[in-house]
C-alpha cells in the first residue's frame, strides 16, 4: 500500500523542488541583468572631450556602486553580462564618434576601460567585504577599483597610439580624475548609508 501511495506523491513534489531549486537562479539572474541595465543607463549619460577620444560617463560610477552593493562573483557576472550586451550589439555603451558597434568599443580607444569593468567591480567587492564596511573602507576599495579602471584604460590606448605616457596621462587619465572623485564619494556614501539601514548584511 505505501508503494502504490508513494508513487502519486512524486510528481507533486517534483515541481515544488524544482521551483526552489530555480528561485536562487532567477534572482541571480534578475540581479545582473537589473545591473547591467544600471550601468548602460550610466553609460548614455555621457560628455565628449574635443581632445581625448574617451569620454565622460557615468559608467564607472555604477561599477563602484555595484562592486560595493555585490558579492565579487556577482559583480563580475554583472558586468560580464554588460560587455556581452555590448558584444552583441545592444546600445550599452556610451556614444562615441569613433565606435557605431559594440565591437568597435571594445576594440576601440575605450576598450581598455570597458573589459576592466568585472575586474575593477570584483576587486571593489574583495576590498569592501573584507574591511568594517565603513564610509572610508568604502572610498578607499572604491578608489582602487576605479585606478583598476584607469590604469587598464590608459595601457589600453597607449597600445592603440603608441603615445608618450605624458600624452597617455592628458588622453586617459587626468581630465576624468576631478569627476572620478565625484564618483568615489558618491558611491561610497551610498553604500554606507545602505550598509547602516542592513548592519546584519553578509
Amino acid at each position: 500500500m505505501s508503494k502504490e501511495l508513494s508513487v502519486p506523491l512524486a510528481p507533486i513534489a517534483s515541481p515544488a523542488a524544482a521551483a526552489a531549486n530555480a528561485s536562487p537562479w532567477l534572482r541571480t539572474t534578475g540581479i545582473v541583468l537589473g545591473g547591467s541595465a544600471l550601468a548602460a543607463v550610466c553609460a548614455h549619460v555621457s560628455l565628449p572631450f574635443y581632445f581625448t577620444p574617451v569620454p565622460l560617463s557615468l559608467a564607472p560610477f555604477a561599477v563602484l556602486l555595484l562592486g560595493l552593493l555585490l558579492s565579487p562573483r556577482m559583480a563580475a557576472a554583472t558586468f560580464g553580462a554588460y560587455l556581452a550586451e555590448g558584444a552583441l550589439g545592444l546600445p550599452v555603451f556610451a556614444p562615441t564618434a569613433l565606435a557605431s558597434s559594440g565591437l568597435a568599443h571594445l576594440l576601440g580607444p575605450t576598450g581598455g576601460y570597458l573589459l576592466a569593468y568585472p575586474l575593477a567591480a570584483a576587486l571593489i567587492s574583495f576590498l569592501w567585504r573584507r574591511s568594517g564596511r565603513g564610509f572610508s573602507a568604502a572610498l578607499l576599495s572604491a578608489a582602487a577599483g576605479n585606478l583598476t579602471v584607469l590604469g587598464c584604460g590608459a595601457l589600453w590606448l597607449a597600445v592603440l597610439t603608441h603615445a608618450s605616457a605624458q600624452s597617455i596621462l592628458t588622453l586617459a587619465v587626468l581630465p576624468f580624475l576631478p569627476g572620478d572623485a565625484l564618483k568615489i564619494a558618491g558611491a561610497a556614501a551610498l553604500a554606507a548609508r545602505f550598509q547602516r539601514l542592513r548592519p546584519h548584511n553578509p
